[in-house]
């Protein structure tokens, strides 16, 4: 069986004649951990609804094991999802909540989608399976809490625990963690990892919080209006943007205009540069994207560009330098205090500087 247990392909999708999801074309592999990202309205959403059957595609196809499932319905598919709002039966405890999911269960569905006459779960079965989500998701002896009386955490524990319990081969999360304080969502983002390696399963998350999507994914899917930006590890994500929504999206940058002059030679802010890209057409217009980090302040003297500290402001383990020079002001991190007022130079080796190609208009020349 291929590694890509799920495909989706030539993916459109409209709403009253708005186009919401443009040409995705996307694999997921079996036991994934993979994050749909981007801002509120990319379509990252839609695409998860997609997956879930819920919405139906306006063109292209959805495979799932190597089988198309467009029109199967969503409790014929072999996933099941969670969403931002836990949706729990506040009349039931906690462990009629968990058990619903097997009651209502997909177990009657064979690996093709083919629904299957089984016998009813015996009630020693189901409750072996709750208890052993319950420790899973640690609340062992929750099993008579009233779900009301759960903190937020706690209450989306459960909600995955009723998503996992009759074993649905990928798990769909929706914002998961967007109602909870900061930090919890941190615990839960090391929760929900730990989670998924201990299922072995895929799991498909959508947020737009790139800390999240960093923190947890083996890939990431960057979206932008109802198109796919880029698709690779965290790791190529941040330090290998492909374009400059990505780079300003997944952490912060400088984004400057430059000129290619010839492969690896670039020019902004009044000078030439050394870097590693290559490709461009002679003199094209680019554009130049500098991580905060990368920036290395220096003695004027010694500065590729020299500039005067507008502020400074202290982030806890870093701290965030604000510079003007002639053509730009630059954003710098730095674990070295400066003055407000003072002149520095500014150092940057060819591995810092990446350089991406303008975004298109849509009469396809390139937007200055």
């Amino acid at each position: 069986m291929s590694e890509h247990l799920i495909l989706l392909e030539n993916i459109h999708k409209d709403y009253g004649g708005v186009q919401v999801l443009k040409n995705i074309n996307l694999y997921v592999r079996n036991k994934e951990f993979i994050t749909l990202l981007g801002p509120s309205g990319c379509g990252k959403t839609t695409t998860l609804r997609i997956l879930a059957g819920f919405e139906t595609p306006s063109a292209g196809v959805v495979y799932f094991a190597g089988q198309k499932i467009n029109d199967l319905p969503p409790h014929r598919r072999q996933v099941n999802t969670v969403f931002q709002r836990y949706a729990l039966f506040t009349h039931m405890n906690v462990y009629e909540n968990i058990a619903f999911g097997l009651r209502i269960g997909k177990r009657d569905v064979d690996e093709n989608g083919k629904r299957l006459k089984l016998p009813k779960l015996a009630e020693s079965e189901i409750g072996s399976r709750v208890g052993r989500m319950l420790e899973l998701v640690g609340l062992s002896g929750y099993e008579k809490r009233d779900v009301s009386s759960l903190s937020g955490g706690e209450q989306q524990r459960i909600a995955i625990a009723r998503a996992l319990v009759n074993r649905p081969r990928v798990l769909l999360l929706d914002e998961p963690l967007g109602a909870l304080d900061l930090k919890l969502r941190k615990e839960m983002q090391h929760e929900l990892k730990a989670i998924q390696q201990e299922v072995g399963i895929t799991f498909v998350y959508v947020t737009h919080d790139q800390e999240e999507a960093l923190t947890m994914s083996d890939t990431i899917v960057v979206m932008n209006k109802g198109q796919i930006q880029q698709i690779g590890t965290p790791e190529d994500i941040y330090n290998e943007p492909k374009n400059a929504f990505v780079a300003d999206f997944i952490g912060e940058s400088n984004i400057i205009d430059g000129i290619m002059h010839e492969d690896k030679l670039v020019s902004f802010c009044g000078r030439r540069f050394d870097c590693l890209d290559g490709g461009f057409s002679s003199d094209e217009p680019i554009d130049v994207v500098v991580r905060p980090e990368d920036i290395e302040i220096i003695a004027p003297e010694q500065g590729q560009l020299v500039g005067t500290v507008q502020s400074i402001v202290f982030m806890g383990v870093h701290y965030e330098i604000m510079v003007e020079t002639e053509h730009f002001t630059w954003m710098i991190q730095t674990i070295e205090n400066q003055q407000v007022g003072s002149q520095v130079g500014l150092m940057m080796t060819p591995d810092d500087i990446h350089i991406m190609r303008k975004p298109k208009s849509s009469s396809g020349e390139a937007e200055e």
